[in-house]
């Protein structure tokens, strides 16, 4: 995977990239002191992992997320864990608090090493995919799916017979199955549109038995891509 580090301490720098240098799936693109060039730097090209410090000058990393339309996985790293449950709530992959080991590292990048496989690119148009469970990958086709929810450290992915827990945040996987009918709903839940049965109030029942709450940042944007 390629990567990029944000982070004004070059200290945490240091140790950043001998962790990177020492796994062979990481490839180290870029390093930035602030947000700013680092923005420059995504228009131009592309990565899938950013270790993002939070205290950064200027801008801080949580609000330098938010400008990014289409993010790639990002690590917090950071010397404060007061932001833990909102860094999860923005679809981060892990939360590194500073001083971290190796191990701690390693942890983290398996994280975006064993989210689930899509095995065909959007160009044959299969919606088959694989959630990673244990030491098992388990395929799923897409229509299979009635909704995923966001539960912390991982997701729920809800079918209807069984549910399955996967290492994948909410945000990648809006991201990985866009095109799909899929839609988020609330910051925790994204349903997959061809199984809603009806719409009451802030709630969006499914098929199954299954119901989903609407949130009210959503729900607009919810009602005009379904009811029509």
């Amino acid at each position: 995977m390629d990567c990029i580090i944000i982070e004004d301490q070059a200290p945490a720098q240091r140790v950043l990239k001998k962790y990177i240098a020492d796994i062979g799936t990481l490839s180290l693109k870029g390093t930035f002191n602030s947000a700013i060039p680092a923005v420059e730097f995504l228009a131009k090209e592309k990565v899938d992992l950013i270790f993002l410090d939070i205290h950064l000058p200027k801008i801080s990393g949580m609000d330098f997320l938010k400008t990014l339309a289409h993010p790639p996985a990002v690590i917090f790293t950071t010397a404060f864990s007061d932001y833990a449950v909102q860094s999860y709530e923005m679809g981060v992959v892990d939360y590194l608090v500073k001083p971290f080991s190796f191990e701690r590292f390693l942890k983290a990048v398996a994280k975006v090493n064993s989210v689930s496989v899509q095995i065909a690119s959007a160009a044959d148009e299969s919606h088959d995919f694989y959630i990673k469970s244990g030491y098992e990958y388990i395929k799923v086709n897409s229509e299979d799916v009635i909704f995923i929810q966001s539960d912390m450290d991982y997701t729920e992915v809800n079918l209807a017979t069984k549910k399955l827990l996967s290492p994948e945040t909410l945000q990648n996987w809006e991201q990985k199955l866009a095109g799909y009918n899929f839609i988020r709903v609330h910051k925790s839940y994204l349903i997959n549109a061809s199984k809603i049965e009806k719409i009451a109030g802030n709630q969006v029942f499914l098929s199954e038995g299954f119901t989903a709450p609407i949130g009210r940042a959503y729900k607009e944007d919810f009602l005009a891509r379904v009811v029509k």
